[in-house]
């Protein structure tokens, strides 16, 4: 929305030109969604507080959580507002990369804020059942997938459907361009590629995968929030690199014509991220509920699939996944082995609580091992 009105300014004053700067308005969405984050955080608080929207805490799980009963949670609304509105503010709207992880986004919102709607309000404690859960994240995540499948292998928005129709009309055959191949970081010319139905798989898995990975390491106060934000940073810096011919032939990256302004909304999650943390830190506030740890999850997955980074958001989102390895890895072994355990508890973070470890010290060292992830990270787009 600014967009369009300053460049209609900058007809008659030049100086509004200075607004079409992708990293000017990167910044100024971060600022507004930090602002708008800290601004409505009090009032959505206190709002989850009067509707009496309070996490219930299990009573197999370490001790001293029993203290956080009642905390509202459900906070991740606030998250999602963000967003969305510097998003509506700041992105050039007739970008299609900045609607589609807008429209991930807030369709795995509705999820998580449907599942806590039934959990917290209606006092059922399965919330949505497994099935019915998983049902709306893949669909959601398979509509994404391919679409991205066409509109990364597009060079505009207009060709799009022509080239849906190409691979219909070829026996749904068709090879993609090399700039829809999945990258290996760390090696100059090395990418693999995939086809349509492979593209669409793959993405599908980053997307839901983690969506669900982040949903799974939000039981501390903070320690989900600050690593998404750091990794949407990060993606940001990869969006901007992708989406500028000379920045990506120079490293040796794919260029994707309108990947750059992916940057605004990876600005509006760290921003908005930054916000909530400001009462989510220890002691929390707040708890961003399925609402949030979903959104951020899916919106994740679908930035590193547009900017080609599936394998170095892996690399970044290390403690994600080790949280949701541990699990896995929990769970079957405890089916195989009739009841025994590889871990005190799961997910991670609850094994080091019940080892000794203060929930302070978890989070801050998890925080710690994501700072140097998400470092190595960056490292990709130099070391090829």
């Amino acid at each position: 929305m600014l967009l369009e009105l300053f460049e209609w300014l900058a007809r008659d004053i030049r100086a509004f030109n200075v607004f079409s700067y992708l990293t000017l308005r990167a910044v100024l969405a971060a600022g507004t969604a930090l602002v708008i984050g800290l601004l409505a955080g009090p009032w959505v608080i206190r709002k989850l507080t009067e509707m009496k929207i309070g996490q219930a805490i299990r009573t197999e799980g370490p001790q001293s959580h029993l203290t956080k009963s009642g905390t509202p949670t459900m906070g991740g609304a606030l998250i999602l507002i963000s967003i969305g509105l510097t998003t509506l503010l700041w992105a050039d709207l007739a970008n299609r990369f900045i609607w589609v992880v807008l429209l991930v986004t807030l369709g795995f919102g509705w999820v998580g804020w449907v599942d806590d709607y039934r959990k917290v309000v209606r006092r059922n404690p399965k919330g949505m059942s497994a099935r019915e859960k998983y049902f709306w994240q893949s669909l959601i995540g398979l509509v994404a997938a391919f679409y991205l499948a066409f509109a990364i292998a597009a060079p505009n928005t207009e060709k799009l459907l022509p080239l849906m129709w190409e691979w219909v009309g070829n026996g749904f055959d068709l090879d993609l361009p090399s700039r829809s191949d999945l990258i290996v970081p760390f090696f100059k010319n090395y990418a693999y590629p995939m086809g349509v139905f492979g593209f669409v798989i793959l993405s599908y898995l980053v997307i839901v995968g983690t969506s669900n990975a982040v949903n799974l390491t939000d039981g501390l106060d903070g320690l989900a929030i600050l690593p998404a934000s750091m990794i949407g940073a990060a993606l940001g810096v990869f969006a901007y690199v992708i989406g500028r011919a000379d920045f990506s032939r120079y490293l040796l990256f794919p260029f994707i014509p309108g990947a750059g302004e992916l940057v605004i909304i990876c600005a509006a999650i760290a921003g908005s991220g930054l916000a909530f943390l400001w009462f989510n830190a220890y002691p929390a506030q707040v708890f961003m509920g399925d609402v949030g740890a979903l959104a951020l999850g899916g919106a994740l997955g679908t930035i590193a699939v547009i900017t080609r980074q599936e394998i170095v958001l892996f690399i970044m989102g290390g403690v994600f996944v080790a949280e949701t390895v541990s699990v896995m890895l929990q769970v079957g072994y405890f089916r195989l082995t009739g009841g025994r355990r590889i871990f005190r508890m799961a997910p991670l973070h609850h094994h080091f609580e019940l080892s000794g470890w203060k929930e302070n010290q978890v989070v801050v060292r998890f925080w710690i091992i994501t700072i140097m992830l998400v470092l190595v990270g960056l490292s990709t787009l130099k070391i090829r």
